[in-house]
């Protein structure tokens, strides 16, 4: 017989578990102590391997229970049960970790206004996904449905969406430094090498997908984080900027090719 500290210590179920298993019937000892101190029998530590072991796999300890008491359980419809329960249990869990990552990128998007953030994550939260499905289906083609799924988004956690949740952050915070800002510029240069790497030759998809994204009510019918319009529009400056500097370094090797022709 071997008493309830040392079965604690062996299997790592804690004293306080072994007692609440005897106090609802799921695991009683065999014997006791002259003191009362539970003492368990070999038989009683492979009905705990099995306890464990179920539970492990997601049974609850009612289930584990009836289980273990009925010779003559259905092990096969039971496991089926559980299998699709489990399957249910990630996708709720999957769609819970999307919008975690969704509100600690909108955190980043933010840069520390974090009730801010909290409140625009509730907004997404509350829209009606089927018809935001459908408004998708109606506002693109096939080709740019498929393009949109390469287009980073604040819960995913590849390297491109984490890059841009960083790079909007960073924007943002620099805006009182103007459109003209090297730290700015450096930062819009970076977007528009991450826009060449993933959307080279679709300037028309990227061209519609700002529009969407410029149109609030659009953009809440997709789903799309809601970015604040002035950092819309600082963005949209600062590209603008970006790109007349680019003119105006070009030039002079336009004029010079005219030349030589």
């Amino acid at each position: 017989m071997i008493p309830i500290q040392k079965v604690a210590k062996q299997t790592g179920v804690t004293v306080r578990t072994l007692r609440y298993y005897d106090q609802i019937g799921l695991l009683a000892a065999s014997s006791k102590t002259e003191g009362g101190h539970r003492l368990y029998a070999e038989e009683d530590l492979r009905k705990l391997q099995q306890i464990q072991f179920f539970k492990g796999i997601g049974y609850s300890l009612k289930d584990i229970k009836e289980m273990l008491a009925d010779p003559k359980w259905n092990w096969s419809t039971s496991l089926k049960a559980q299998l699709a329960y489990i399957l249910e249990e990630q996708a709720r869990l999957r769609l819970i970790e999307q919008g975690l990552r969704e509100l600690i990128g909108g955190l980043v998007v933010e840069g520390g206004e974090d009730a801010l953030a909290i409140q625009k994550f509730i907004q997404l939260a509350s829209q009606d996904r089927k018809r935001r499905h459908s408004f998708k289906e109606s506002l693109f083609d096939d080709k740019e449905l498929e393009l949109l799924q390469k287009v980073p988004h604040m819960r995913g956690d590849d390297p491109d969406s984490l890059e841009w949740i960083a790079l909007i952050g960073q924007l943002k915070r620099r805006m009182k430094e103007g459109v003209s800002s090297p730290k700015v510029q450096s930062i819009i240069r970076r977007m528009l090498e991450k826009q060449e790497e993933n959307f080279s030759g679709e300037e028309e998809f990227i061209q519609k997908l700002w529009d969407v994204r410029m149109s609030p009510s659009e953009s809440e019918e997709l789903g799309f984080y809601p970015i604040d319009r002035e950092v819309l529009e600082f963005m949209e400056q600062a590209y603008e900027y970006y790109m007349s500097l680019l003119k105006e370094r070009l030039a002079p090797h336009q004029a010079q090719g005219e030349e030589e022709m």
